[in-house]
């Protein structure tokens, strides 16, 4: 799988773009026909205790996926994307079959 990491408004650190890989790469083992993934790691308004973004986008057979997930660490944020992804990946493999 082809993934693409882009940070907004920060440089991202190879620890936090490793964490960021390593989640994405997991999504495989719910689906081999993940073509590939496009991660933004954006900062929010900066006040905010909250201001970690996450977005993923997925390129699917059945249709792109996304998600888009607000945290205090970018990777809890990516923990959150993860698990809502791996729902849409199983629910999208569900329609598929019927």
């Amino acid at each position: 799988m082809n993934i693409q990491i882009h940070s907004v408004k920060f440089d991202a650190d190879k620890k936090l773009i490793d964490f960021v890989t390593q989640k994405i790469n997991k999504l495989s083992q719910y689906s081999d026909d993940i073509v590939s993934a496009e991660v933004f790691l954006r900062l929010d308004k900066d006040q905010e205790k909250e201001n970690k973004l996450t977005e993923v986008k997925l390129e699917y057979p059945g249709g792109p996926l996304f998600a888009k997930k607000q945290s205090r660490s970018f990777e809890e944020a990516t923990d959150l994307v993860a698990d809502a992804l791996k729902k849409q990946i199983t629910r999208q493999k569900e329609k598929m079959r019927r």
